[in-house]
């Protein structure tokens, strides 16, 4: 890392400050998140063909070796989460962003290393696969919090949802590269798609050479003069600013009254209730990541070109083209979120989200139960309208909601656990998918059932659970789960009695429900910044 300051004394990196620095964050993170979805996309048109079942002969028509090569790189996703929730604290967010990308190109260099067909270059793939994985849980648990630490808190939802549609458009990328490599010499076909991966992680890797670490992680180890330099940078100010000092008091302020100077949160402060409902928080948001992969997104995004050649019949050229289109559609609507977010709100977001991807899986079972080419097209009339309802919706916002669902204090491991659950449940989803296509009804049309009968269930738990939060500054969410516990009403009614409030409302409200909010923006100034409320029982008490 190279800081330079420029002729106004602002300390720069890559010779940019200010909005400019930021706009650098955020393509690392726009990056990464093109590079999950690629991984998400890119085996499905490469599972089924010619060239990768001669090479892998094991998992020729059989759903079990399928779904095990394919979900394995979850598996190593889920461990690389794991990772950054144990020792993401210590390690910091440039150091894990490089650790995740590096261990993500060994992983790919392995996978295209293997001299098929034997079982040892089936085990070799695997492995690859697994090891990939670990690279990207790391980097998925780690550029979201880094990108929110580096950026201004009134772009919370726009940003995350930008990298929730760019999982969207690297899906597409994944696909189209797959269709076109199907076209090559037989040793092109499947390591091409597997080695492009490279380009998207060494891209991560030599921006993050002269991008700064998170000033929020440093000053949480003691590290002032390094955290000083690089707020200035991002805020496009000279280090003797009067402003700069402010916020450096409120952000140190912050941290030590949420108890993160040197780490001070603790795994067991995730499973407290009280007016501070930390664990109730959490709950939602791992829930909703959960959710999110057992609606089926990955079953329709993975084995979309299988269902195609399978039930309706068509070529593998056809179903990869076919599986093309369906990510263009998939990628236009994750587009749509980013406006939608803030305007519609999360719940309704869910709710509509909800009701449309059941609805289509309604149809896509339906029309595979009479085992004909003819009505199997109505499935993929379903299978294109659920991605789109599905990318509008449930794309994003499991990955927005924990992120300012969670109080300060144990955001970033709360936050870790809820991606912990999405690579949990996305491995299970797609292990089981391809028996569950083999094993229910011709064409597999009761698994799609089986998804349509799981997003019927979601509805009534986001209409009674998932209170509102759009429009809210972080404090005010703090508020609604207070009210909620101290006046023993449903959070979603919280939620919907709760005016907005002005900051000094806020702190008045506060010492009301006797909780102690804090944010780094005025974690300085209030009077309560190092003293909590008594009023209400402790937050160590029943959930």
């Amino acid at each position: 890392m190279w800081r330079q300051d420029n002729v106004a004394g602002v300390p720069t990196y890559w010779g940019q400050s200010g909005k400019a620095l930021q706009r650098l964050v955020t393509i690392v993170a726009t990056i990464d998140f093109l590079l999950f979805g690629y991984d998400q996309g890119v085996m499905s048109g490469i599972i089924s063909g010619a060239a990768f079942v001669e090479d892998f002969p094991q998992v020729d028509n059989d759903s079990q070796w399928q779904g095990f090569v394919v979900s394995i790189y979850a598996v190593g996703c889920f461990f690389g989460a794991l990772f950054i929730l144990a020792v993401g604290d210590k390690l910091g967010r440039r150091k894990a962003i490089f650790l995740g990308a590096t261990i993500m190109i060994i992983g790919v260099v392995i996978q295209v290393t293997c001299v098929p067909p034997n079982h040892g270059a089936t085990a070799q793939f695997i492995v690859g696969r697994f090891i990939t994985g670990i690279g990207n849980g790391i980097n998925t648990s780690t550029i979201p919090i880094w990108q929110a630490e580096c950026s201004h808190s009134h772009n919370r939802g726009k940003l995350i949802c930008i990298e929730g549609g760019n999982v969207a458009i690297g899906t597409l990328i994944a696909y189209w590269l797959d269709y076109g490599a199907s076209y090559g010499p037989h040793a092109f076909v499947w390591r091409f798609p597997i080695i492009f991966q490279v380009v998207f992680a060494i891209s991560v890797i030599v921006l993050m050479t002269d991008l700064p670490e998170s000033p929020r992680w440093l000053l949480s180890h003691d590290r002032v003069d390094e955290a000083t330099i690089i707020l200035a940078a991002l805020n496009g100010e000279s280090c003797s600013d009067p402003q700069l000092k402010t916020q450096l008091g409120n952000l140190r302020a912050a941290i030590r009254a949420s108890g993160q100077l040197d780490n001070k949160t603790k795994f067991s402060d995730l499973f407290t209730g009280g007016p501070t409902q930390h664990l109730r928080r959490m709950l939602l948001g791992f829930s909703s990541q959960m959710m999110q992969q057992l609606s089926g997104c990955n079953a329709v995004i993975y084995y979309f070109p299988i269902l195609f050649e399978k039930a309706i019949g068509t070529t593998q050229s056809t179903a990869l083209l076919l599986g093309g289109v369906n990510q263009i559609v998939y990628a236009l609507f994750a587009t749509t979120s980013w406006f939608a977010v803030e305007r519609v709100g999360r719940r309704k977001l869910y709710l509509i989200g909800t009701v449309g991807q059941c609805l289509s899986m309604v149809l896509t079972f339906a029309a595979l139960i009479p085992g004909t080419a003819g009505p199997a097209k109505g499935a993929a009339v379903g299978l294109f309208t659920y991605i789109a309802f599905f990318g509008a919706t449930w794309l994003p916002l499991p990955w927005l909601y924990p992120a300012e669902l969670n109080p300060l204090k144990t955001r970033a491991k709360a936050t870790a656990s809820s991606t912990v659950s999405n690579w949990l449940w996305n491995f299970f989803i797609v292990m089981i998918t391809p028996v569950l296509v083999a094993n229910t009804g011709t064409s597999g049309w009761g698994t799609y059932l089986f998804f349509a009968l799981l997003n019927a269930i979601f509805f009534p738990i986001i209409y009674f659970l998932y209170p509102e939060t759009a429009g809210r500054s972080l404090e005010e969410i703090d508020i609604i789960f207070a009210k909620g516990y101290a006046e023993n009403i449903s959070y979603v009614k919280a939620a919907d009695e709760l005016p907005l409030l002005a900051e000094s409302e806020v702190i008045d409200k506060a010492r009301q429900y006797g909780i102690h909010v804090q944010t780094e923006e005025h974690a300085g100034q209030d009077q309560f910044a190092e003293k909590p409320f008594s009023l209400t029982p402790s937050s160590e008490g029943s959930v």
